[in-house]
């Protein structure tokens, strides 16, 4: 009985309150249904707006990205004040949480002035191949907080927008077309002038180099077991990779056509008996 009569007096405490509540919270919650409603349906247009105007995917994500965080933080800000929340209450609960939150989230923080950098400045957009933070590979989204970039093996990082716009960033994509410097080597009893003359035919041969820089073919050094020739072109980004393989493994075969001799790196190592005889030191015999 006591159990019972201690309900009955919870409910005659607060159930007047509850009633009175509910219509509020009820309102609050459809407030929070269609608000999440209409704001996918603004980030959709927003999309859509981009899209048509053929704007730069890296601003397009960003700023969608920036529509529906700052949209969802109003919306909250409206469901807390529908909820009986006094507005002066709230304004100072968010200061002193805002507070808290950016002591907390320093590095949330530092990523999101970073995207920002990253915007304004541009090093690289959406589909570029870059090189940072010891990552390399092709940039598929850049958010608030994260740029997000598939690898050459097809994995997906994630790179804090922080760290990328305080690091060295090589971006493979910028410029329309690349230099290449490949490396052939020869041995030293081969016909130099005969090596150049068929490395330079088989660059020229390409339709995909470009003439205009003008290949160069050059002893580029006179190595420890070989003579190095250094293959230098331009080529355009898209036939850049499938020519890069292809003339590795056609100068391997024209050289080996000609009768060079691509050499491997060897050393002389010499054996000595350690007895002396006579005072000098008898060589007992050689290896390569």
């Amino acid at each position: 009985m006591d159990i019972f009569n201690n309900w009955e007096a919870i409910l005659e405490k607060y159930g007047e309150k509850l009633i009175a509540f509910l219509p509020n919270l009820i309102t609050a919650i459809l407030l929070l249904l269609v608000g999440l409603w209409v704001i996918k349906i603004i980030v959709k247009y927003v999309k859509r707006f981009f899209d048509k105007k053929d704007y730069d995917e890296t601003l397009e994500s960003f700023i969608t990205s920036l529509v529906s965080w700052g949209l969802k933080i109003l919306l909250f800000v409206m469901v807390i004040m529908r909820l009986g929340v006094e507005s002066a209450s709230l304004v100072a609960a968010i200061g002193a949480a805002g507070l808290a939150i950016g002591l907390a989230l320093q590095g949330s923080l530092a990523n999101l002035a970073g995207g920002v950098l990253i915007i304004a400045l541009k090093p690289f957009k959406i589909g570029d191949w870059i090189e940072a933070q010891g990552v390399s590979g092709t940039v598929v989204e850049t958010s608030l907080f994260y740029t997000i970039i598939n690898t050459f093996g097809n994995q997906r990082v994630m790179i804090p927008n922080g760290q990328l716009s305080n690091d060295n960033i090589t971006n493979y994509s910028y410029n329309e077309t690349r230099k290449e410097n490949l490396t052939f080597g020869i041995s030293y009893d081969d016909d130099i002038k005969k090596a150049k003359e068929v490395l330079t035919n088989m660059v020229m041969e390409q339709e995909n180099v470009l003439k205009d820089p003008a290949p160069q073919i050059i002893v580029s050094e006179l190595g420890d077991s070989s003579v190095n020739f250094s293959v230098r072109y331009f080529a355009e980004l898209p036939n850049f990779w499938d020519l890069h393989w292809y003339m590795i493994e056609e100068g391997k075969i024209r050289l080996e056509e000609a009768g060079m001799t691509i050499p491997y790196p060897q050393r002389d190592v010499y054996l000595y008996d350690q007895t002396k005889m006579n005072g000098t030191v008898e060589k007992k015999g050689k290896a390569e």
